[in-house]
């Protein structure tokens, strides 16, 4: 049991700072992000959930734009292209399985 001021994290990119817990199968990502802040378009083969606990996230998600705001959840298949710019300070709660291992700190 550790509380999650005391989880150890880091910058995915500028702007972006999350804090992540692993299970054996999944990946909890707490991430917050500065206004303005990008991260390019990727893709991975985790399935990844984000729910926005705080602000707007400008998302494209295999093509489709959209805006996502406090309390919308979407799911993103793995390997489906994705980018975000916060258009606010943002908080988020990410999910993915399988475990992200390029998130270990």
């Amino acid at each position: 049991m550790q509380h999650l001021d005391d989880v150890k994290g880091k910058e995915i990119v500028p702007g972006l700072y999350g804090r992540f817990v692993h299970g054996d199968t999944m990946t909890l990502s707490f991430v917050d992000i500065q206004p303005g802040a990008q991260l390019p378009e990727h893709s991975h083969p985790h399935e990844q959930i984000t729910f926005i606990l705080e602000g707007e996230l400008e998302m494209v998600i295999g093509g489709e734009k959209m805006l996502l705001t406090p309390g919308m959840v979407h799911v993103i298949p793995g390997n489906v292209p994705h980018s975000a710019i916060a258009r606010t300070f943002v908080k988020v709660l990410d999910a993915f399985s399988p475990v992200r291992e390029d998130y270990r700190v």
